[in-house]
C-alpha cells in the first residue's frame, strides 16, 4: 500500500530553530501511531521516516545526550 497520499494530508511541522536555508527535518503524527520524520527542504518528494512512540522517543533521548554527535 502506497502511503503517500496519508503522509501529505497529516499536517507536518519544523522546528522554530529551523535555518532560512529550510536545512531541518519535518515531523509529523501519522496514522497508526507513528511519528513521521523527513527532508524540509524536499518537502513531499522526501522519503519518510517512519517509527514508533517508543523510537521517537529513544531517537530524541540519543540526539539530547550527544550519543549520535560526530567526533571532533
Amino acid at each position: 500500500m502506497d502511503n503517500r497520499p496519508i503522509e501529505r494530508a497529516v499536517r507536518w511541522t519544523r522546528s522554530s530553530r529551523c535555518s532560512a536555508s529550510g536545512a531541518c527535518v519535518e515531523v509529523a503524527e501519522l496514522p497508526n501511531h507513528l511519528v513521521g520524520a523527513r527532508d524540509a527542504r524536499i518537502g513531499d518528494a522526501s522519503p519518510v521516516l517512519r517509527l514508533s512512540a517508543e523510537e521517537w522517543h529513544a531517537l530524541l533521548t540519543d540526539i539530547r545526550e550527544g550519543a549520535l554527535d560526530l567526533p571532533a
